[in-house]
């Protein structure tokens, strides 16, 4: 049961082998089939590429940031735009987060750092105080004063529209005492809770999805998810650190995916990388979000079914074939791995957009063989 009739989520089929599924998620801006990725488009485009362009690529969700978006052009841009879709051109269905990852690593460092466990408490002036009302923290624009609270976030998230939206809520560092993590637990569950009722006094079509907080302790995990799920959430989100590495990760995310519901969707935050998913499929996780594809892609790394691929390596100059044999992408269909190799030693920007297409390209036929796998019960 959901609280807005646009939104729905249908389970296909749950694999005899593991707990990898296939399901449906209907939205006013269309279908997400799932397990799927999802593309970051954190100031309303995914970097070197237009939307129209992604539009053709298939990808079925893409996630943006209000943290960036609330800064810049300000949502009430956007809501005068007519919303995220008008003002960026996406017919698609979009996610927007509540803006509480990106000032949280104002204070505890970058979210790169964050997700790999390695943030510390950092004193550069960003935030000014946090305390039960929200964080009060400056514009790394202009250094003006903005106050991020349950309600403003949601405010924000209305403004911009997007078909999934996300509770205000607090990404304490790895490095925590045991007793300052439970009070950070805490007062999330409030902000949660206050968010929700901040959402639910105009739902807009718009779903909200929970998020799962505990740090590394399955104890804290377990306490989020059972007062996460006693509230009418239309998804689940499980985010902050789960460990310093993918098998400490998987370890907590095999104990917590069982304690989520199964008759709605859920989202792995911020991970999105080929080992992570391999891992994280089996375990029932439905979306995966992360900058992982677009950045190899800038970097001069494509994703191929044989590994991933350096563009600027030497012996790549006289390889006149595509970069991918059997790839449909434009890049591959029409341009060869020297033309590519000689873009990015030219430093030309057209390199990243080739690459970066072909990166999307593969991310979308891995998610549709991942669904095909589950469905014949491989995984």
């Amino acid at each position: 049961m959901t609280l807005t009739t646009a939104f729905n989520f249908e389970l296909i089929h749950t694999s005899s082998k593991s707990r990898a599924r296939v399901g449906r998620i209907t939205t006013p801006h269309g279908i997400i089939d799932t397990p799927n990725f999802v593309g970051v488009g954190t100031n309303g485009t995914l970097k070197a590429l237009d939307n129209e362009t992604v539009h053709e690529i298939g990808l079925q969700l893409m996630f943006c940031n209000t943290y960036h978006l609330l800064l810049q052009p300000g949502t009430q841009v956007v809501k005068e735009a007519g919303g995220l879709h008008k003002f960026i051109n996406r017919s698609l269905p979009i996610i927007t987060d509540s803006g509480g990852f990106q000032v949280f690593s104002l204070a505890y460092g970058s979210v790169a750092d964050e997700l790999k466990s390695k943030g510390t408490k950092k004193q550069d002036g960003h935030v000014l105080k946090i305390n039960e009302e929200g964080v009060l923290f400056r514009s790394y624009r202009d250094g003006a004063k903005v106050l991020l609270t349950p309600e403003t976030s949601i405010a924000a998230q209305k403004d911009l529209g997007a078909d999934i939206i996300i509770p205000f809520d607090e990404l304490p560092p790895y490095h925590i005492a045991d007793l300052d993590l439970k009070k950070s637990l805490d007062r999330t569950h409030r902000w949660e809770e206050r968010s929700l009722n901040a959402h639910l006094e105009n739902p807009q079509q718009q779903a909200m999805y929970a998020v799962v907080h505990g740090g590394v302790h399955k104890e804290l995990r377990q306490a989020s998810c059972a007062f996460l799920t006693g509230l009418p959430f239309d998804g689940f989100a499980v985010g902050g650190s789960m460990g310093k590495t993918k098998p400490q990760m998987l370890e907590m995310l095999s104990f917590t995916m069982p304690l989520l519901p199964t008759d709605k969707p859920n989202h792995l935050l911020g991970i999105g990388d080929l080992e992570s998913i391999e891992g994280c499929v089996p375990l029932g996780i439905d979306t995966f979000d992360s900058s992982y594809p677009t950045r190899a892609a800038r970097h001069g790394i494509l994703l191929t079914k044989s590994g991933p691929l350096k563009i600027m390596k030497s012996e790549n100059a006289r390889a006149f074939r595509p970069p991918e044999e059997d790839c449909p992408c434009p890049a591959c269909r029409k341009f060869s791995l020297a033309y590519l190799h000689h873009l990015f030693k030219a430093r030309e920007m057209t390199c990243m957009t080739l690459a970066t297409i072909h990166n999307l390209h593969f991310m979308v036929d891995l998610m549709r063989r991942y669904r095909q796998k589950i469905l014949s019960n491989e995984i």
